[in-house]
């Protein structure tokens, strides 16, 4: 009988095929976690630099923050001038942040354009208060372009864009407000997101305006490309009216002013 029982109990073994099931469970279970922790990091990271950034965030009693920020420089510039797909402005800042543009504005609705699109287009959307991240592409690479990114992808009025020739590694834009920077690590650059991304305070002319695109007329994953080249004599000058064939906001006629109305006097540059 001890025999037999002994022969039974030494039959039964070692389990290790639910070990073996158990370990597995667990070291996925790891992976999963440790994935999760890795891709969400970023989100994380940004989600504090925007606390940190929270107290630029505009106010009936401070409904321009931006001017707390060192480095921004300031322009004023008239609204709803519009140009045609086929026509040039000859902007006065590289990037401009403000002027003529085309009739269609870019989708700027988080959108991240691997490649650098038409001015004129992102002009227009600074006008409906989204901020533009323009960047050197020879300068911002790998983890610095990572850093950039998070800061507009899926971010409501946000956009970024290559912008090649930038004489810094990074520029900001919103409507009338510029910042140029050298590092993506720079907390200025919440700051300025934080202050004059959809500031409803008038530091924009068209509060309220979309940032979708424009069916028919503004492909974002297909948008007109950036011409680098210097803009020729038929260039649009800084103040000019607007073409009389140019299609208003979301196709309404533009404004009937001529092209050769008088102009109001050229914007001026503060710090």
């Amino acid at each position: 009988m001890k025999a037999a029982r002994g022969s039974v109990v030494s039959k039964k073994g070692t389990p290790w095929g639910t070990i073996i099931a158990v370990v597995a469970i667990v070291a996925l279970a790891a992976s999963v976690i440790i994935y999760y922790m890795v891709q969400s990091a970023p989100k994380r990271e940004q989600a504090d630099r925007e606390a940190a950034a929270a107290s630029f965030a505009p106010s009936a009693q401070d409904p321009d923050p931006s001017k707390r920020i060192p480095g921004v420089v300031t322009a004023t510039y008239t609204g709803s001038v519009h140009v045609l797909p086929t026509e040039r402005v000859a902007y006065d800042k590289t990037p401009p942040f403000g002027g003529p543009h085309d009739q269609t504005w870019a989708t700027c609705t988080g959108t991240v354009y691997p490649n650098a699109v038409r001015t004129e287009n992102m002009v227009h959307a600074l006008e409906h208060g989204a901020v533009w991240i323009a960047y050197n592409p020879q300068q911002i690479t790998g983890d610095a372009l990572n850093l950039l990114s998070v800061r507009a992808k899926g971010k409501p009025y946000t956009m970024m864009s290559p912008y090649p020739g930038l004489d810094k590694p990074i520029s900001l834009q919103s409507w009338g407000h510029q910042l140029k920077l050298d590092d993506a690590n720079d907390p200025r650059i919440d700051e300025f997101i934080a202050a004059l991304r959809s500031n409803p305070n008038g530091v924009y002319p068209e509060v309220g305006a979309s940032c979708d695109a424009v069916p028919g007329q503004f492909d974002p994953d297909n948008p007109p490309p950036f011409d680098p080249s210097k803009p020729g004599p038929d260039a649009k000058p800084m103040d000019y009216k607007g073409s009389t064939a140019a299609q208003g906001e979301n196709g309404m006629p533009a404004p009937s002013a001529p092209a050769s109305s008088s102009a109001p006097a050229a914007p001026t540059t503060t710090k």
